[in-house]
């Protein structure tokens, strides 16, 4: 009798715990997306799939920019079904390639006339190299995002008001950037094991927070904003290729206090479709609302021009 009390507190303790502090909020919005646009990077799987799959439930024209056409496709015919709609298109992007990303934008450049949405989603945590020689996590979280923003950001003044919503995480308070590290190695942080990977994957994240926010800057005066964001603690592949010992730790407190990717994709879809948030430009989001005191290295100005430019000189575009 008293394992079964003590059983049912902890149940019932959890469950509060679940409510009061991971439970996320909903996106409110009521935004219907007909005669609209909408790039979603990763979107096979996890957030990027239910981003993709409420855009497409709300009558927008989804482009599945995906590495794996198999997966792709898969989930292409799950969201076909889910929603009637069959503008949900598969176009191949490998943001661990600037080639792939240029012939992704020249292909899409010229077979769609408008792009209202673009939704830098995926996000990796892999060790190795990129096939142009920089660090996996820095050249498709950060490098291969920012190259596909810019030679898309004509199209995107065009189509205005559009908005580009980078899916960054709270890791990002525990990053940082250094530049000579990155020069020398092109690569975040030098180290291939589970722990090393971490940091490097703190550190893009908080790539991801400056680049938008030195991007707003840049958009000054058109009819397109930027957004990043935190989708919360969520139940995803991002680790499918961590060590054995990583997954057998993480597993337990993944299941216990991370969400799904419904919940997890609800602040994209916010900072996607929320009106009346435009003067948030370069902001970043949680829990559907904006964060207003964010670490100060975040909103480091000098930082977050010098990793443009830098990503400018990488890409090859200066």
């Amino acid at each position: 009798m008293l394992l079964l009390l003590l059983a049912v507190l902890l149940v019932g303790g959890y469950f509060l715990f679940y409510v009061t502090f991971i439970k996320l909020p909903q996106c409110k919005s009521s935004a219907k997306l007909h005669g609209k646009t909408a790039i979603v990077t990763g979107a096979n799987t996890g957030i990027g799939k239910t981003t993709a799959l409420d855009l497409a439930r709300r009558g927008a024209r989804v482009i599945m920019a995906c590495r794996d056409r198999r997966r792709a496709e898969a989930a292409i015919q799950h969201i076909v079904q889910e929603t009637g709609n069959n503008q949900v298109i598969f176009m191949q992007l490998d943001l661990a390639s600037l080639k792939s990303v240029r012939s992704f934008a020249e292909n899409f450049l010229q077979s769609e006339s408008r792009l209202d949405l673009l939704i830098n989603n995926a996000g990796l945590m892999n060790g190795g190299k990129t096939e142009d020689g920089f660090g996996m996590i820095f050249g498709v979280n950060h490098l291969g995002h920012f190259l596909l923003t810019v030679l898309l950001l004509d199209r995107l003044k065009a189509s205005g008001p559009s908005r580009v919503v980078t899916v960054a995480s709270k890791a990002y308070e525990f990053g940082k950037v250094d530049f000579n590290c990155l020069t020398a190695h092109r690569d975040l942080r030098l180290g291939e094991n589970d722990y090393q990977l971490w940091w490097k994957y703190c550190h893009s994240k908080l790539c991801n927070v400056l680049f938008t926010y030195e991007l707003a800057k840049r958009l000054q005066g058109s009819d397109v904003t930027c957004y990043s964001l935190h989708p919360g603690g969520i139940k995803t592949e991002i680790g499918r290729y961590t060590s054995f010992l990583w997954r057998l730790f993480i597993t337990p407190i993944i299941f216990l206090f991370f969400v799904d990717a419904e919940l997890g994709a609800q602040t994209t879809l916010h900072c996607a479709l929320e009106p009346g948030i435009e003067h948030l430009s370069g902001h970043y989001f949680t829990q559907c609302a904006p964060v207003l005191n964010i670490a100060r290295k975040a909103r480091d100005a000098a930082a977050a021009k010098k990793l443009w430019e830098l990503s400018e000189s990488f890409c090859g575009l200066s």
